[in-house]
């Protein structure tokens, strides 16, 4: 039902007002003719109720214009607030309440008038009927307009809690995708990092099983082995949280895993000088795990292109600030984060208000450098 349709609450009204025009005309004796046309009139000041949820004003003046007629044709009287009031209480309720206001103040005015010129006793007509008429009027207003702000507070509640619910569902979405992305870059991390290191290990092995140096392929094996076990533990870590198993999981790398990172890549024959200056030690844990991913993935790159002979990895902490570089002096490579590793890097460090730089620099290698601001990260 749409609307602007009828209710049973206007069928309701209508026949109320219908059946009170139609008890005045049978108990005020008029003659035949006169009752039917009050009989119609009555007919047309119900269909008017129907009609004043579509159209409220046009049924409002109708309706004033018929109770005003019905008394200039002499037909037994039954006030004016009694007719008009199924349609006062629409109008209102349609969110017209000057209107209704101003056509029943007019009705109420006219009515006293024209009994006051007739000789009515005035202490009736001004005192009890005056009251009565206008309390009803003033009621059926106030109903309607009540009505209809409660239902508009029901639809405003109704759409704050749509547009809450709408949130809700947008939050948990952004909280599946922030954990998918940063599942997706632990696993980038450390799988990365890992089978570098075993591709570079595999190929110190194999020469020196082919150098027939059975010590330094042990000493390889044994790396692979290390980093191997290692990159184990954190893909558990990372599935454990995953699938929120209870029980203590693996810590999440830090400062202190830095130097055996750096020893790992060593042990891998390329140089890499750590130098960590200031206080690490007191900083919030997500700082350093972002440290060690930041400082893993770049080593990473070194290894898979840099085709560099030395690496510097350089932590410095200060009071507000932590800064990361790493340099090589390999071949270089294009200016700016590209590709998943450095985008999860400046991923990683945004989400705690920081900065990422890569590029090429003109004494040759490659930089990469990480700025972060510790005053926005919660201990």
């Amino acid at each position: 039902m749409s609307d602007s349709s009828p209710t049973r609450a206007d069928a309701l009204l209508a026949a109320a007002t219908l059946g009170l025009v139609l008890v005045a005309v049978a108990t005020g004796g008029t003659s035949p003719g006169g009752a039917a046309l009050a009989g119609t009139l009555a007919v047309g000041l119900g269909a008017l109720v129907l009609c004043a949820r579509r159209w409220p004003l046009p049924a409002l003046l109708a309706t004033a214009v018929g109770i005003l007629g019905y008394y200039a044709l002499d037909l037994p009287p039954l006030g004016v607030a009694a007719p008009a009031a199924g349609v006062l209480y629409r109008v209102a309720e349609r969110g017209r309440v000057a209107p209704a206001a101003v056509v029943a103040s007019g009705l109420l005015t006219l009515s006293v008038t024209v009994r006051l010129v007739e000789d009515d006793d005035v202490a009736v007509v001004v005192g009890a009927a005056l009251g009565s008429e206008a309390a009803l009027m003033l009621a059926v207003i106030a109903l309607g307009d009540a009505v209809r702000n409660r239902r508009s507070l029901r639809a405003a509640m109704d759409r704050q809690a749509a547009t809450a619910a709408e949130e809700r569902r947008r939050e948990a979405a952004r909280q599946v995708e922030a954990e998918r992305l940063r599942i997706a870059r632990e696993v980038h991390d450390t799988l990365g990092h890992t089978v570098s290191v075993i591709t570079l290990q595999s190929a110190v092995a194999r020469e020196a099983l082919a150098d027939r140096e059975p010590a330094q392929a042990d000493t390889a094996v044994a790396a692979i082995q290390a980093v191997s076990g290692s990159a184990m533990a954190e893909l558990r870590a990372t599935l454990g949280s995953l699938r929120r198993e209870p029980g203590p999981h693996e810590p999440a790398p830090g400062f202190a895993q830095l130097p055996a990172l750096v020893d790992g890549v060593r042990r891998g024959g390329l140089p890499v000088e750590l130098r960590v200056d200031g206080p690490v030690d007191g900083l919030p844990s997500v700082v350093g795990a972002t440290v060690y991913r930041v400082v893993q993935e770049a080593l990473t790159n070194v290894l898979r292109h840099a085709r560099a002979r030395r690496v510097v990895v350089a932590v410095r902490a200060a009071p507000g600030r932590l800064t990361v570089e790493v340099l090589d002096n390999g071949r270089g490579g294009p200016p700016g984060p590209s590709g998943q590793g450095l985008r999860g890097m400046t991923e990683r460090v945004a989400l705690l208000g920081g900065t990422v730089g890569a590029g090429a620099v003109a004494a040759g290698g490659f930089r990469v450098y990480v700025d972060l601001p510790l005053a926005r990260v919660a201990t």
